[in-house]
């Protein structure tokens, strides 16, 4: 497999593409980026990649815009080198809200994007936790789709609570935070909420029994944590007990670590599919590694095994 394989990584989560590499034993491929003076990119590959399987790991986090022109620049270098297969590895596609055309006159930027990566040169996509799963149907390629939900529940589980009960964000995401309950043996309720806007959630009620409870919140991401905080604003009239939060992507824009700080949340719990600066970190905010999923998930691709057995 060493001959083989080749990973690259963008300048999105270079710590990330380390750890899913230190996890194969092999080294993370050489390429340069740079910025000329006019602010284009400039991309070279460094290694021969003729007839190789390639991977390149690079999430549409903060600079968005940046990440992803970055991204398609190498898929094209790497096609243009004659690489065999390309797997854009996108730990995070942020682009996946953008899903439906519920306003007049909008993209419907996910499928968009998912356009440009298999234009770009992706033969194949890896991404985890999309915010509406039907975009994994937007790509002309093969997309694989992992969960972090044992990462989550190992966490959980190790952490001994007693009492607990399930809370998804939304109706929609119940079907998500289903698998947490099950791997968990606890029960499952939701919020009945409604977005406003980008910044402005309607929450009307909680459905399921959390009086008393503690509360174990799972979604997809948090963003400004304008919707948490407002749920768990809610979750104390219901008398519920201790309050942990576990998210696969910890975006955490504007004033979000600061609210969780002064909030009753115990604990919030995300994964590094993002990268998190100094300036993001805080006691309550703990971040656990995928690399070991994205490592094996990468592995099984290159020799035609299952993926989905990984979380069976």
């Amino acid at each position: 497999m060493r001959d083989q394989i080749r990973i690259f990584t963008g300048t999105g989560n270079p710590a990330l593409a380390k750890a899913i590499c230190d996890h194969l034993k092999i080294p993370v491929s050489k390429a340069d980026i740079s910025r000329f003076s006019n602010e284009n990119i400039f991309v070279q590959v460094r290694e021969n990649v003729r007839e190789r399987d390639v991977f390149v790991v690079q999430p549409l986090s903060s600079p968005v815009s940046e990440n992803l022109l970055e991204l398609l620049i190498m898929l094209d270098a790497l096609r243009s080198a004659s690489a065999r297969r390309i797997t854009a590895v996108i730990p995070y596609y942020s682009y996946a809200r953008s899903d439906k055309k519920d306003m007049p006159r909008i993209s419907i930027a996910g499928r968009l994007i998912a356009d440009l990566l298999v234009t770009a040169g992706a033969n194949r996509i890896l991404t985890m936790t999309l915010h509406s799963e039907q975009v994994q149907g937007f790509f002309r390629c093969q997309a694989d789709h992992l969960a972090a939900t044992p990462i989550l529940c190992d966490y959980f589980g190790s952490l001994d609570l007693k009492n607990c009960v399930a809370l998804a964000g939304d109706a929609g995401s119940a079907r998500r935070a289903g698998p947490y309950a099950t791997r968990l043996n606890i029960p499952l309720a939701f919020v009945d909420k409604r977005r406003v806007s980008d910044e402005k959630v309607e929450i009307r009620a909680i459905v399921g029994e959390v009086e008393g409870k503690t509360i174990l919140y799972f979604d997809d991401e948090i963003a400004r944590a304008t919707s948490l905080l407002k749920t768990v604003e809610l979750l104390r009239d219901f008398g519920v007990g201790d309050i942990y939060v576990g998210v696969t992507h910890g975006i955490f824009t504007g004033d979000a670590i600061e609210r969780i700080e002064d909030s009753p949340i115990r604990q919030v719990v995300v994964t590094d599919t993002v990268p998190m600066p100094p300036r993001k970190r805080c006691d309550k905010v703990v971040q656990l590694s995928v690399a070991p999923l994205f490592a094996e998930a990468i592995r099984r691709i290159h020799t035609g095994e299952s993926v989905s057995e990984i979380f069976e």
